[in-house]
């Protein structure tokens, strides 16, 4: 039986970065997958998805090139060649995790991996017999997939889950896509660029409802703006699958209507992939469908670790990833202090973006601070208005005795790339003024965080 300092059972942004740095650290180390190295991620999450919404980018810049001076007639699309691109982009990332694996000597076990007691591993792969392996540490990371409600079962067909999604083999029609976290509103924008007809159902009161609310309101406008259709407080109650397309009823508080699409996307969060994977056998305890771990993600039992989606943490590729190198860190022997989760940016990558971090206006008055509330929109922006790009804004919220950063919520575009200013000014406890004072680049879409700064302290300049 082969032994190892560290086996990873999952090779997700959360295993994979877990087993890279435990190598770094000189552990011998092994990582188990029963499909692609990359995980959901590389291979059917945040990658290829952020390669689908880039051709329709481009497809939406090229049906307003006129905006632009410029001219661009019979711009089409070709729905097959642009799924393929974001395959190709997949398998190149994947192939990538594969390099990294090597020149970190990190052993790859492919196959069906599930805990044993006495810290094992037992590994079944396509062929030949199951192989049991030791380990001084076992860190599981296996990740989640699609839920499914009992009312909209998926048949991966007609009702389907963000895996389809990116792979279809005819551009629908007509799509309902149900819910509107970011997995929902990232394919909404997609199909409804392609020129599928989409209708977002959404059980809460607002679109990506974990966000403000102005940027919920504000992404509300946009998207119809667009011609997606958006139903809050709805909940489809069920669906008929047996007609050439779907009917799914949709309750609302005006009552029940029959909506018809040819493809019912389910975005409606995730479930953790903890069953038959030996936790009851080992005794790993888990709660509300989650392995409960410490701030150093050791389960209750010595020798067994668990991070990323199976724990109760945001299900986030950055998280699993800071996770995991904490929790080798840890073992290790290194000083390592906890994550903090109040500090965690969260990213949608439709049109436009939209980032975030802390606390939002009314979370932050929930919690009882006194708030200076400043916000910067994008239409006055100089950069964001040359672009062609003036939709959204930048919004900030600070603790008014102290100073203390409380939130920042941005949508606009390449927000995304602008969130991190403040996750790092948070880390290192910056105030309002010395966010002010930082001279930032004009023209840029950043500055718009210097400038919403500057209106929660009534010295906007430009406003």
């Amino acid at each position: 039986m082969s032994h190892f300092d560290v086996i990873v059972l999952g090779s997700g942004p959360g295993g994979y970065v877990t087993a890279i740095r435990a190598s770094q650290l000189g552990l011998k180390t092994a990582i188990v997958e029963k499909e692609s190295l990359g995980g959901v991620c590389l291979n059917w999450g945040c990658i290829p998805t952020k390669a689908l919404l880039k051709s329709a980018q481009v497809f939406e810049y090229l049906k307003h090139a006129e905006d632009y001076g410029l001219s661009a007639k019979k711009v089409e699309h070709d729905f097959d060649k642009v799924v393929q691109r974001s395959r190709n982009v997949a398998d190149g990332m994947s192939k990538g995790v594969q390099f990294l694996m090597k020149k970190n000597k990190i052993e790859v076990l492919n196959g069906y991996g599930k805990v044993l007691p006495g810290k094992k591993v037992i590994v079944k792969g396509e062929h030949g017999d199951p192989a049991e392996y030791s380990a001084d540490h076992i860190i599981i990371a296996t990740g989640a997939r699609s839920r499914e409600l009992p009312s909209l079962p998926q048949d991966g067909k007609k009702v389907i889950g963000y895996r389809e999604a990116m792979t279809l083999e005819k551009q629908p029609k007509k799509m309902i896509v149900v819910g509107s976290g970011a997995i929902g509103i990232e394919f909404a924008y997609f199909y409804n660029s392609m020129g599928t007809e989409v209708t977002v159902v959404e059980y809460m009161p607002t679109i990506v409802p974990i966000e403000d609310e102005d940027v919920s309101k504000q992404l509300e406008r946009s998207f119809k703006k667009a011609g997606v259709k958006i139903k809050t407080s709805a909940e489809v109650t069920k669906v008929d699958t047996s007609g050439e397309g779907v009917k799914a009823t949709v309750k609302t508080s005006k009552g029940e209507e029959v909506l018809e699409a040819d493809i019912v996307l389910s975005a409606v969060g995730i479930k953790t992939n903890i069953e038959n994977i030996g936790l009851e056998d080992v005794g790993i305890a888990t709660d509300r469908d989650k392995i409960l771990v410490n701030d150093y993600y050791q389960t209750n039992i010595p020798g067994y670790y668990a991070i990323g989606d199976v724990t109760q943490g945001p299900a986030l590729a950055h998280v699993a990833s800071a996770e995991g190198i904490l929790c080798v860190e840890k073992i290790a022997g290194m000083h390592v202090e906890p994550l903090d989760y109040g500090n965690i940016p969260g990213c949608t990558y439709c049109m436009p973006e939209v980032a975030s971090v802390g606390l939002t206006e009314k979370k932050a008055k929930e919690a009882g601070y006194d708030i200076k509330v400043g916000k910067f929109p994008f239409s006055a922006s100089g950069k964001a208005k040359a672009s062609g790009n003036a939709d959204g804004f930048v919004k900030v919220i600070f603790d008014a005795k102290y100073g203390e950063w409380l939130g920042c919520h941005m949508i606009g575009a390449g927000v995304t790339d602008m969130i991190a200013e403040a996750v790092v000014g948070r880390k290192l406890e910056t105030t309002g003024h010395e966010i002010l004072k930082a001279v930032h680049p004009h023209p840029t879409m950043s500055e718009a965080v210097m400038e919403a700064v500057a209106d929660a302290y009534d010295e906007v300049i430009h406003l």
